[in-house]
């Protein structure tokens, strides 16, 4: 099967910031896979390319959460955050994907 072609400068877009949370490093150690804040119009082979692209890694598989963003009070009024798009982005069995930024 041919992988679609994307264009290079939307594929360095599409992940904004990898999630670092308690539920994240839980999900990381368990099943291989990392978490990803990306843009709410990314699909999923985009997502994999992208991650393929920019950390010379093989990608599983790709799983995607929209979380609806909670209604907050700000003093007197009422303010709403921002609807997310999370991705579970699986790597293939003996690859790593390092996000702290130290040398190995």
């Amino acid at each position: 099967m041919n992988s679609p072609k994307f264009d290079e400068g939307r594929l360095m877009q599409v992940l904004v910031a990898p999630i670092v949370s308690e539920k994240a490093t839980m999900v990381a150690e368990k099943s291989n896979a990392v978490t990803f804040k990306v843009l709410q119009t990314a699909t999923k082979t985009e997502i994999k390319a992208a991650v393929e692209l920019m950390f010379k890694v093989e990608v599983k598989g790709v799983s995607v959460v929209n979380t609806k963003g909670k209604t907050k009070r700000f003093g007197k009024t009422m303010g709403r955050r921002d609807n997310i798009r999370k991705a579970y982005v699986t790597l293939k069995p003996g690859q790593e994907l390092n996000l702290t930024g130290e040398a190995a």
